[in-house]
Parts: C-alpha cells; structure tokens; sequence
C-alpha cells in the first residue's frame, strides 16, 4: 500500500489504553499534527478490529504501525496475549506492506538490573516483564523467519509515560505516600512525557532503519518526589520498605543516534506535559 506520506500518518493500534488516549488528547488539541492524521483503531472507531480474529481491510492508507495494544496485569496466560497481540500487528502489516511496525515493550524486561538498562541485557524480575521480554522474542523469531518478506519492527522498552503511570494515577486519586532510601531519596525513575513520545514515534516511523530493541525514554532519571512537587500534590514521606528500587535509569544512545538527541527528563517538563494529553491532579 502506497500513498503520499504527507497527507498520512500511523495505525494506532491499541489507541483506546491509557497511552493511546493521552496521545489521541494531543492530537485532538493539535499538539500531535502526525497523530491528527492517524487511523485510530479499537473494538470501535476508525479501524474496528478484534485482534483475536483476521483483520479486515483498511479504510485508507497508513504510514507506519503503532502498537500500544497489550495486556498489563493478571496471571501468566493473560499475559501472554502481548506475544499474540504483537504477532497479529506484524501479520497485518506483511499483508499490507505497511511498515515500520512499532511495538510497545517495557523497561520492565530490566527487572533490577543495575542501571542504566542496555539493550543488549534484560532480567525481568516480574510476570510482566517477562511476557514482555517473550513477545520481543517471538517478535524476533517471527521477522527471522519471514526473511526479506517480513516488515521493518521494532520493539520500544518503554520508560514510564507521563500521566499514565502509577504515580500520576496515584495524585489523581487523592495524597501520595511515597518511600524515602536511608540516603533521604525518593525513588528516581526513567520517564518520557507523552508529547515527546508523540514527537519520537513520528521520527521513528520516518526513520530508514531501525533496530529490533530500541529505549524509548527521555535521559535521565527524575525523582518522584520532584514530580509531585511540580504538580502541587498532597503528599508524605514512608521508610523505603526492604526490596524497593531506588533507581531505574535507559540507556538512550542508541536511540539518539536512531531518531536524534531527546531533551531530557525534567518534572515541571513532564508534569506540562501530562496536563496537555488530559491528566488532571486531584
């Protein structure tokens, strides 16, 4: 499928999530130009697809996948549909010859390994991380067999998202305790803001190649106790209970040298952010 590529942008599919609202709000308010021009998929919409079953024809032509459809919580066999969710994208694009087809990892794959996490490691140490760290595999396997006839994919080892992770999920419902190390620091974490993954994923489906791991977070590692400052959030300190993390840091050279250097992370910057794809504080 061919089509001048000004005039279209990605297949979002998975766009009813959290991520996939939060970047529909942006280009909805204009703030994601590309993203006004994305075919939107969900059981219902622009593009309604059930996952499990064979994918009808697209409506008009796409530039690029996106693939934020995934599961995030429940038992091994749930989340092992990400590895089927993931599969069926890359079945739908080598039917079309759409391409590239970005998928959605996690840095969960890192686990508590010692940062900043690499590309070339993973160590999950959770269920979650682990299905992630499957569907990358069979992601590999699947393009390693198809050969030339496989589309362009990549897997993106998400950092957490602005307004879509547990700490801005947590001001949004009322005060935050928040653990405290015995050096006196909050937990310090790898962030992206929404609109910089906006901005990334439109450099990454225009980029001419791509590798099959890639992080996708802004440098750095920004503590969650500067965030809930910046947001104005009610919130309390509690003693680090045994086993917390107290860092979790990417590795973002490799994804400079893909799409160009990323501004990095800052909380007022990430907290700007959030509001603009629709989070709101308690």
């Amino acid at each position: 499928m061919t089509a001048d590529t000004a005039q279209t942008g990605p297949l979002i599919l998975g766009g009813t999530g959290r991520i996939g609202r939060a970047l529909r709000r942006l280009a909805d308010d204009g703030h994601w130009p590309m993203g006004r021009a994305a075919l939107w998929h969900g059981r219902r919409g622009d593009y309604a697809w059930d996952m499990r079953e064979a994918p009808p024809a697209l409506p008009r032509p796409v530039r690029g996948v996106v693939v934020l459809a995934g599961v995030t919580e429940g038992s091994p066999d749930a989340l092992a549909a990400n590895t089927d969710l993931a599969l069926a994208a890359l079945r739908l694009a080598a039917r079309d010859g759409l391409g590239p087809v970005l998928l959605m990892s996690s840095a969960a794959v890192y686990g508590r390994e010692a940062d900043p996490g690499r590309e070339d490691s993973a160590a999950p140490a959770a269920p979650y991380g682990e299905a992630k760290l499957a569907m990358e595999r069979a992601v590999a396997a699947h393009v390693g067999r198809r050969g030339e006839q496989a589309p362009a994919a990549c897997c993106l080892r998400l950092a957490n998202i602005a307004g879509c992770d547990q700490l801005f999920g947590a001001m949004s419902a009322g005060p935050v305790t928040l653990d405290r190390f015995e050096d006196g620091r909050a937990p310090r974490r790898a962030y992206l803001g929404p609109l910089t993954l906006a901005r990334a994923l439109d450099a990454l489906c225009a980029a001419d190649t791509l590798p099959p791991v890639l992080n996708l977070a802004q440098p750095g590692a920004v503590g969650m106790d500067e965030i809930l400052d910046a947001a104005g959030a009610r919130w309390a300190w509690r003693a680090a209970p045994p086993g917390a993390l107290p860092r979790t840091r990417l590795d973002t050279s490799r994804l400079a040298a893909a799409i160009g250097a990323v501004a990095p992370a800052t909380a007022p910057g990430l907290v700007a952010e959030a509001r603009m794809a629709g989070w709101t504080l308690a």
